[in-house]
């Protein structure tokens, strides 16, 4: 399973690179290559934007701020709100394919990822009783002249601030994200992204908005013999 899984991110990585480089943010490499002493982002390794260093920050729990961005401004966030909290950040900063979503006003920002609304909804259990002071990330803070953040409004529970995980994946990073329509081609951030990416970046998928019956099809397909691989290892190393 491991050497299907291997060749399947190194054909993807390889065609993704090719075609798109990195985000020109502040953190980003100016294109993608492997960075194997990461401390966190482990699943972008193989082929990632950001450098190991900059991973560091993110390996200790409670993380307490990612460069001058504050995670704690209305406490600590939860161990579980955290991993999702670090699986965007993950993504936005590392991933070697978030330039095919690139802003179509700023190169430095993603657009309209889609992302499955299972995820969503896990993101959203997993933080609803941690506080925000802010309904979008990117816009709502108050910035010093430092650049760090700070609450402009009082702490609420996310779960005051957003409605479910669809309204939550869909305004807390601003246009960053939306929940899609599929069950598979859609980003979870995790190893299941590689049979998602590769349906996501053909050709028929980046000149149609729409998903196809047979991209969905071949995905799904794609996605249980995955699982079925994956399942016959855990099988096998017990």
């Amino acid at each position: 399973m491991l050497r299907f899984a291997v060749t399947l991110f190194a054909v993807i990585t390889s065609s993704t690179c090719q075609k798109y480089g990195c985000l020109e943010g502040d953190t980003h490499k100016p294109k993608p290559s492997p960075e194997p002493n990461m401390h966190e982002c482990t699943l972008y390794s193989k082929s990632s934007c950001c450098y190991a260093d900059f991973t560091e920050q993110l390996a200790h729990s409670p993380v307490i701020k990612v460069n001058n961005s504050y995670w704690n401004r209305c406490g600590q966030l939860s161990k579980s709100c955290e991993v999702f909290t670090k699986k965007i950040e993950c993504f936005y900063r590392c991933s070697p394919h978030a330039t095919h979503w690139i802003h179509s006003n700023y190169a430095a920002a993603i657009q309209s990822v889609p992302l499955c609304q299972s995820f969503c909804d896990g993101w959203y259990e997993a933080c609803k009783d941690d506080s925000t002071c802010v309904h979008n990330w990117l816009t709502d803070w108050e910035w010093d002249e430092s650049g760090e953040n700070h609450c402009k409004n009082k702490c609420v529970p996310y779960s005051e601030m957003y409605a479910n995980g669809t309204d939550m994946c869909q305004t807390m990073w601003g246009e960053s994200f939306k929940v899609s329509e599929s069950s598979c081609l859609c980003l979870q951030m995790n190893m299941k992204d590689m049979m998602a990416i590769k349906y996501l970046l053909s050709e028929s998928s980046e000149e149609s908005s729409s998903i196809s019956s047979s991209e969905e099809h071949a995905c799904q397909k794609r996605l249980l013999k995955f699982e079925k691989l994956k399942g016959d290892e855990g099988e096998q190393t017990r």
